[in-house]
């Protein structure tokens, strides 16, 4: 597995990363959906213990993903895994708890006291805010970072991180939070890393960067011949993508492309959306949902960067509007 050194922490991570939403099963909030059907504990233990194995070393959940289903499968997993060797992420953010509105400092150490525990570890190595909503005003932000610095300098996180669907958000925010790490939105269809100067700022900052939904949510793969019927308290059926027929065409034409010019890799459409994403990025991974085994078998082939050329085709051709070339 390749490795990048991320950012500052001076820490070496495979260029892959296993995301660990989907373990979290699906859940609805608001009435909105917000998880992931299809979740089997049982293979996604023996997805994470195969991780290990392969040198997929760089876990990332969060408090939210089921409710803390995600840390607490991960936190079974010791007696089969060496905790030492597990480069481990988890967020705080998206439950605001009894209190009205995000980040609550009381919030936080609470969700932060609920992960250690069941993640059954004395620490975290990697702690993200898991968005940039601070309140009206802001008036969550300072405390809320204060609050995380006090819980590194006590040993039970390591590093800080910051994360958001939009890399602008990240960006306005980053000064303040100083992040070691930052975890934006970011795959080959919709890529506002660049355009929002985020990148730059990891540059400027020695940041490490840890992409999330690199293949926005399995829909880029192109394997849907149909809209498909997601079930209930999945997020994926609030996107409308999977519900265009035209789209679903573009990306298995796409991913017909991507196999004749890749032919000699073993995954060539995941090798092309991965890739892409790491050309350029040396202090960068992306994240990989791996829900079961032979997940895991596939995302240890990647993480070699693309040529410039060949980053630059793969960007274009899945920009490519729909019913194009």
């Amino acid at each position: 597995m390749h490795e990048v050194r991320l950012g500052r922490t001076e820490v070496r991570v495979p260029a892959v990363a296993v995301g660990t939403w989907g373990h979290g099963g699906p859940k609805t909030v608001g009435g909105e959906p917000v998880g992931w059907s299809g979740a089997d504990d049982g293979l996604a233990r023996e997805a994470l213990v195969r991780a290990a194995e392969l040198g997929l070393t760089h876990w990332d959940t969060a408090d939210v993903y089921g409710d803390g289903h995600a840390e607490e499968l991960i936190g079974g997993l010791w007696h089969r895994v060496d905790r030492r060797r597990i480069f481990l992420a988890s967020k705080v953010g998206w439950d605001p708890g009894p209190w009205e509105g995000f980040y609550h400092p009381h919030q936080i150490r609470d969700r932060l006291e609920r992960s250690l525990r069941l993640l059954r570890t004395e620490w975290i190595d990697l702690y993200y805010l898991h968005h940039c909503d601070f309140g009206p005003g802001n008036g969550r932000l300072e405390g809320a970072i204060e609050l995380l610095r006090r819980c590194r300098e006590e040993g039970k996180i390591r590093f800080i991180g910051l994360s958001d669907w939009s890399s602008q958000k990240i960006l306005r925010y980053a000064s303040a939070v100083d992040p070691d790490v930052v975890q934006p939105y970011r795959n080959v269809r919709d890529d506002g890393y660049a355009g929002s100067g985020l990148d730059r700022w990891v540059t400027a900052h020695d940041a490490g960067v840890a992409f999330f939904s690199p293949l926005k949510h399995g829909l880029l793969l192109g394997g849907y011949l149909e809209p498909p019927v997601f079930e209930e308290g999945d997020h994926r059926r609030r996107i409308a993508e999977f519900r265009d027929p035209a789209v679903l065409d573009h990306l298995r034409d796409c991913g017909e492309r991507v196999r004749r010019r890749f032919a000699g890799h073993p995954q060539p459409v995941l090798h092309a959306l991965v890739g892409a994403l790491l050309t350029g990025q040396p202090s960068a991974c992306v994240l990989l949902g791996a829900r079961r085994p032979e997940h895991v078998a596939a995302a240890a082939t990647l993480g070699e960067p693309l040529s410039a050329e060949d980053a630059e085709w793969v960007r274009r051709l899945y920009r490519a509007p729909a019913g194009t070339g």
